[in-house]
């Protein structure tokens, strides 16, 4: 495993395993995310064995601007770019059907897969670099506390990983809401970073 500094040549290297397979973590916005290529399933494995997290889980994705939607989701309906233009990039996850190159290992089988733009700018250059979007999970064992520095990704997750990349402390906190917009009317499934009311006031304006 590679401890990668926050800084161009970091970045690049980091670009360079996830192009090559591989997985590792990166400061987020809230916490330390674990990410891979999302069109790679045998990098996607490597993320449920590492977390020790059930396929039957989906894995949410990561992009680097709200244009990236049109690679991920099947249908976008007017709602989602409105919600996009409000809350991104930050704490919202939007759940919307997938287009069908999205690996069914990413949706856990299902037809929907949800979506952040994350208002840090390591993820966003991994994207950009990659040119592709990532999957933006959690960089822990599944069951065990989210890690807030890249200290706390190796206590869990050690040499399962290619790399993490060290940005220091994360703000922790909440993690992000998730609303799915595959329903009518909309249903937030987890009331997180965005408060409800918030949105509900978006929804109704």
């Amino acid at each position: 495993m590679e401890i990668i500094s926050v800084d161009e040549k970091g970045l690049q290297r980091a670009v360079e395993l996830l192009r090559a397979g591989g997985i590792g973590a990166f400061p987020t916005d809230t916490v330390y995310g674990l990410g891979a290529r999302i069109d790679s399933e045998t990098a996607i494995k490597k993320i449920f064995k590492a977390k020790g997290r059930s396929q039957g889980q989906p894995l949410p994705i990561l992009i680097a601007d709200a244009g990236q939607l049109r690679q991920i989701a099947a249908q976008i309906p007017p709602l989602a770019w409105k919600l996009a233009e409000r809350f991104w990039p930050g704490g919202l996850t939007l759940v919307l059907p997938k287009a069908p190159p999205i690996s069914e290992l990413i949706s856990a089988g299902g037809d929907s897969v949800g979506i952040r733009l994350p208002k840090h700018p390591v993820p966003v250059a991994l994207i950009k670099g990659l040119g592709i979007p990532i999957i933006g999970t959690s960089a822990n064992l599944s069951s065990r506390p989210s890690p807030v520095t890249a200290e706390d990704v190796i206590t869990q997750l050690g040499e399962k990983l290619d790399f993490v990349i060290d940005g220091g402390r994360c703000p922790g906190g909440k993690e992000s809401t998730i609303i799915d917009l595959t329903q009518q009317p909309p249903r937030i499934l987890r009331e997180g970073a965005i408060p409800w009311k918030e949105i509900e006031k978006l929804l109704t304006s």
